[in-house]
């Protein structure tokens, strides 16, 4: 019988990772937070996907965000993960702050839409509860240290 913390259930944990990208509004400067609409699932969340074998959870999670949003970013402090059930199977979604540098959102099979939404209109927003709480971690990231 295996252990939660032994090879053979880490192996069993879907391994996935992404951003919570950022932006400041290019019209009045203000932070926007990006969610990203999954048509499969009908819901709303953050840029993420599943890790290839052997890759790197931060090179994983600036593919995904660039695949599902079209946006180069550049990655600051690595947020909070979330771990959950995702179709039976325990899931490990490893995410970072990023900010959002270059690019342009194009609709594509897995994302449809994209929303630019400052901090509370993006928690409220979410989909998954458990999403909301990363609004807040990367708050804490972007303020000064005092």
């Amino acid at each position: 019988m295996s252990t939660p913390g032994s090879a053979k259930n880490r192996t069993l944990t879907v391994q996935a990772a992404g951003c919570v990208l950022w932006r400041r509004s290019p019209v009045t400067g203000e932070l926007e937070l990006c969610l990203v609409h999954r048509p499969k699932y009908d819901d709303w969340s953050w840029p993420k996907g599943k890790l290839k074998r052997g890759e790197d959870p931060l090179a994983g999670a600036l593919r995904e965000v660039a695949e599902e949003t079209g946006h180069t970013a550049v990655p600051a402090a690595e947020l909070p993960s979330a771990l959950y059930l995702a179709h039976g199977r325990p899931k490990r979604v490893r995410y970072w702050a990023a900010e959002a540098v270059s690019g342009a959102f194009t609709p594509n099979d897995e994302v449809d839409r994209v929303l630019w939404l400052p901090p509370d209109a993006a928690r409220a927003h979410l989909t998954a509860p458990r999403d909301a709480d990363l609004v807040d971690a990367l708050l804490a990231t972007l303020r000064p240290a005092r």
